[in-house]
């Protein structure tokens, strides 16, 4: 059963439910989902909107439209008239929407069909993991352009692929391709094509909810606040959370299922 959701509100997004999850898609494919300032003010509508109301999925699939790009990049043309304090915020938008996409209380899986660059890149870099499809390329050219990652490619790509490669990247705006990729470490897996990529994060999804919603959302937030932080500060709020979570519902079930040898039920609190 799918359902359209707020998808009158946005010109350049798509999004429908099924079985519990959420696709949402970048719905410019004559662009190439390239990323302008309309288009990120709808992100960031939309994930706005999607993080106050009392979510009904428990796992989401950001992919573009067509065969040919998940996001290109982000709109050149509209880029080329900016002035400084207009670039700033376009940065700060672009950043807004990586920010909430980290934000969300469920997984985000990035299912990258053909081009992701630039902006592309760093959209699905703010997801919680890649899928791929054969023809994906990903990569962050904006020194070509005199430019630099504006959206977080500057602090993503080298918690990722490591240090050295990420700056190799930057430097030199090289692309590379799904497989590379999956052997840097910024994708997990290879798929075909992007009817079979979309199965493949769906099927993965769906994996994910038959696991504790509330333990997900704890460990995610715990995840991504350690990026920030020294080993022992990641440790201390992990002990914390870890802690505190042995009063959740889900954990008293999840433990209680084990021990009963049944399947747990949980509900996401």
């Amino acid at each position: 059963m799918e359902k359209d959701f707020m998808t009158t509100n946005f010109k350049n997004l798509n999004y429908i439910e099924q079985e519990n999850l959420g696709i949402l898609t970048i719905d410019r494919e004559k662009k190439l989902n390239a990323l302008d300032v309309e288009v990120l003010m709808e992100l960031r509508d939309f994930l706005e909107e999607l993080m106050t109301k009392k979510l009904s999925i428990k796992g989401l699939i950001f992919t573009g439209a067509g065969s040919k790009a998940f996001i290109a990049g982000a709109d050149i043309a509209s880029m080329s008239n900016m002035e400084e304090k207009d670039g700033e915020q376009f940065a700060s938008l672009g950043q807004q929407v990586t920010l909430l996409f980290e934000a969300l209380p469920i997984p985000v899986i990035a299912c990258v069909n053909g081009y992701a660059l630039g902006g592309g890149c760093e959209m699905a870099l703010a997801c919680d993991f890649i899928y791929a499809s054969e023809n994906a390329l990903f990569g962050l050219p904006e020194v070509g352009l005199g430019l630099i990652p504006g959206f977080g490619g500057t602090q993503r790509l080298e918690n990722v692929v490591g240090r050295n490669f990420a700056r190799e990247m930057i430097y030199t705006g090289r692309s590379i391709n799904a497989h590379e990729a999956r052997e840097r470490g910024l994708v997990n897996q290879v798929f075909s094509d992007k009817e079979a990529l979309i199965e493949a994060g769906k099927k993965c999804l769906k994996e994910i909810m038959q696991k504790s919603p509330h333990a997900i959302k704890v460990a995610k937030k715990v995840m991504n606040r350690g990026n920030d932080l020294t080993v022992e500060e990641g440790l201390s709020i992990e002990r914390q959370k870890f802690g505190s979570i042995f009063s959740s519902y889900d954990m008293k079930e999840g433990t209680k299922a084990f021990v009963e040898k049944r399947k747990p039920e949980f509900k996401g609190n």
